[in-house]
């Protein structure tokens, strides 16, 4: 698994969000049941393995910040046609199996009705508060795109500056405090692998302790992975805020964020205010979803998340 760190990674070419045709509630009438299905079967899935929250969060983001919520990196690429799948880091995103599951069930009780797009912004609100983080609503009704093209793949590592950061989230509507939950939020579960943050442990303003550790780790071969998080590494709370301030952050962005004026306070508002840190996580979580989204005639709605319809 490549790290669910990409969260960090900060998009360029973002499309404008189309708000006017989700609502809450969307499929009360055309299948009731739909938002239960995919919460039992997220719940199965976590129940078994606890790093669902962090797959679900990287696939939910990795789909959102390329042309939009349009489930377009869940197309599977072929020998004539690749996908946003097959490029670079979205190779190691994982939890497709999830979203098939609910799919395949789904296609059963209410045929050619729920999106995958839609499957994915349920699952992943879903896989949150399982994990301990906030409980919030999501408005539906997203339709599946009709493009998964690798050239539109364009990703930032973990390296951004500030700065960086703000100008890319400020084109979609974030202000500073949601892009730092919304950053902070994607880091607190899940792990990095070594070769994201060899400029950290070559860094002597981190814990002296933590890096010595750290290089322990990545001794080993295969590209080694540890915790991002690492005190509550399966829960999404505000202690990734703390270790930022206890500068124990492993990947630059994070420690970017502590160390950087604009963002500095907000750090520290997070870190010691865990309900404030979920309201504006789930703030974060709720525009995100909203990005680019395809509503109304546009789309299509898969009967496979994997393929177009013939």
């Amino acid at each position: 698994m490549r790290a669910i760190a990409a969260w960090f990674f900060i998009f360029c070419y973002l499309v404008p969000s189309v708000f006017a045709q989700l609502r809450h509630g969307f499929y009360e009438g055309t299948c009731p049941p739909a938002e239960s299905i995919v919460g039992r079967v997220v719940f199965n899935h976590w129940d078994r393995n606890r790093t669902v929250t962090a797959a679900l969060l990287r696939m939910q983001f990795h789909d959102c910040v390329v042309k939009g919520c349009d489930a377009s990196l869940l197309i599977d690429p072929t020998t004539e046609r690749p996908s946003e799948k097959s490029v670079g880091r979205n190779a190691g995103v994982r939890g497709f199996e999830i979203i098939d599951e609910a799919k395949k069930e789904l296609e059963l009780v209410c045929p050619k009705t729920v999106s995958c797009a839609d499957i994915v912004t349920i699952a992943t609100r879903d896989s949150i508060a399982l994990a301990g983080g906030p409980k919030f609503k999501v408005r539906t009704g997203r339709r599946d795109g009709l493009r998964s093209n690798p050239s539109d793949v364009k990703l930032l590592g973990p390296t951004v500056s500030v700065a960086t950061s703000i100008k890319a989230f400020k084109s979609i509507g974030f202000n500073v405090s949601t892009m730092v939950a919304l950053i902070g939020g994607g880091h607190t579960v899940g792990v990095a692998h070594c070769s994201l943050f060899q400029d950290r442990i070559k860094d002597p303003k981190m814990d002296s302790k933590l890096r010595a550790k750290l290089k322990k780790s990545c001794r080993g071969p295969n590209d080694p992975s540890v915790f991002m998080d690492q005190n509550t590494p399966f829960r999404v709370d505000n202690e990734i805020y703390r270790q930022m301030i206890q500068q124990r952050a492993i990947l630059r962005i994070d420690d970017n964020l502590i160390r950087d004026g604009s963002t500095r306070s907000i750090v520290s508002d997070f870190a010691y205010n865990n309900k404030l840190f979920k309201e504006s996580f789930a703030e974060a979580m709720q525009k995100m979803g909203e990005i680019g989204v395809l509503t109304g005639d546009s789309g299509e709605i898969r009967t496979n998340c994997r393929a177009f319809n013939n």
